[in-house]
């Protein structure tokens, strides 16, 4: 099957490349699918691989529809960009990656926070620039901090137990906590006025 991969970047290339081995000839496209470009499937005439910012609308997909488009493989686990409703109605299966790791997503978040407070971007920007002071630059430990989770699903947990080995006093906010789990990490459940507060 021929699939027209839109949005295409360099680091992704290979890993696809390496899957699609023998089953499918992908074409590779850098434009993002939107009406002006979905044209450019029309080749292909059974899929194509979309990431998050692509258009998944209903008019793109009576596009696609009309050039023989049968599937819309999605490199995301989000779907809020797919009018899924439409595509039902077309007769386009659509299919979802099933989640990221959530352990590179919060341990990515641990690192954005770490580089926040330490200043990591501000100093690194500074040595290029040949200046070694360390004025402005000082962090603060995050041992015995209080940090506050919006949402404590599978990132969110990790994200705590991340921070509860920094020592750090966690308070979390969720729709539907997980009381057995909080004790476990010391995580104080609390309204979200509260927790931003």
């Amino acid at each position: 099957m021929k699939v027209a991969v839109y949005s295409t970047h360099k680091f992704e290339k290979d890993i696809l490349l390496h899957t699609a081995e023998g089953k499918h000839e992908l074409i590779f496209l850098e434009p993002q699918l939107s009406l002006t470009t979905a044209a450019l499937a029309e080749g292909c005439k059974a899929a194509v691989c979309i990431f998050v910012n692509d258009d998944g609308s209903k008019d793109v997909f009576q596009k696609l529809s009309a050039i023989g488009i049968k599937y819309v493989a999605l490199r995301s686990a989000g779907f809020n960009h797919v009018d899924i409703k439409a595509a039902n109605e077309l007769g386009i299966r659509v299919a979802r990656v099933p989640e990221y790791s959530p352990y590179a997503v919060a341990e990515h978040t641990i690192a954005l926070m770490l580089a926040l407070n330490r200043k990591l971007i501000k100093a690194h920007n500074r040595i290029r620039e040949l200046n070694f002071s360390l004025e402005g630059l000082t962090g603060f430990d995050m041992h015995n901090k209080t940090v506050g989770i919006i949402g404590t699903g599978k990132i969110g947990k990790i994200v705590a137990e991340i921070l509860h080995g920094f020592r750090c006093s966690i308070i979390a906010c969720d729709i539907m906590p997980d009381n057995d789990w909080a004790k476990r990490y010391g995580v104080v459940y609390t309204g979200l006025d509260s927790l931003c507060g």
